[in-house]
């Protein structure tokens, strides 16, 4: 069961958020009741409503939502706060008291199976802000996958790579991890592996680079580090010593009791 501002959601809550769709959110994966990066997800949700609404949240609000939604539950899953207005439409979107949203779903399994992917020259709007409007990156990933891929890599006009439909992507040249230099979202999975691994830039990386590139992976809370075993028609291992080496990395950061 959804809640908003720490109640069970109703129909007519939802229906902003599903007509109208202005909003912004963050995911996080709980494990045994805490989360890693936790503070850095409620730093996000602070500075995007900021950005969104111009209005300030309270963090301790949030963990507090959170806390009585997870309640109770066991395991590990996923939890989506999602901030939005449900008094807002189409035709008024100022001023805002933005509520906030609460649900969980189910985790899989870590790591996440290996994914080929084809690049497609796109970018998000508003690229740092984590906010709901998704149907650009869901258009074409729901294209790859008709294409016969799994999912989609964004690059620009002049095929530089920047991020994934809903993740971050990260390569391994033999020495350093490499982020790509680009306006993509800061994940906070990729945003603590940058923390704990020494070994890492940030670079602009075009396809043209990848040649060189020993391994790529995928990042994001759900899937913690992935293999991506294609681009396009160039290939990659399905097993490498960087994946092992920032999953042990990732797992050992301390998390956070909610």
């Amino acid at each position: 069961m959804a809640q908003l501002n720490g109640v069970p959601a109703t129909p007519d809550d939802l229906q902003a958020l599903a007509l109208t769709g202005y909003g912004h959110f963050t995911s996080m994966r709980v494990d045994k009741g805490a989360i890693r990066g936790f503070s850095q997800h409620l730093e996000r949700l602070v500075r995007d409503c900021r950005l969104v609404f111009d209005a300030e949240l309270d963090r301790e609000r949030i963990r507090r939502y959170v806390r009585d939604a997870v309640a109770g539950q066991t395991g590990s899953f996923v939890v989506r706060v999602t901030v939005f207005d449900p008094d807002l439409d189409l035709g008024r979107l100022h001023p805002a008291e933005p509520g906030i949203l609460v649900a969980t779903r189910p985790a899989g399994a870590m790591p996440a199976k290996p994914i080929r992917v084809v690049a497609a020259t796109y970018v998000r709007d508003e690229p740092l802000i984590k906010h709901v409007g998704l149907f650009g990156q869901l258009r074409h990933r729901r294209a790859a996958q008709l294409a016969g891929w799994d999912d989609v890599v964004f690059v620009d006009d002049a095929r530089f790579i920047s991020e994934g439909a809903t993740w971050n992507v990260g390569f391994f040249d033999g020495a350093r991890v490499i982020w790509p230099d680009a306006e993509v979202l800061p994940v906070v999975t990729m945003q603590l592996l940058k923390q704990v691994h020494d070994q890492t830039i940030s670079a602009r990386v075009n396809l043209a680079d990848l040649p060189g590139i020993e391994a790529v992976f995928a990042t994001n809370t759900s899937i913690g580090v992935r293999a991506i075993t294609a681009v396009d028609d160039m290939t990659f291992p399905a097993e490498h010593h960087i994946f092992a080496t920032l999953r042990k990395e990732y797992e050992e950061i301390p998390p956070e009791r909610i």
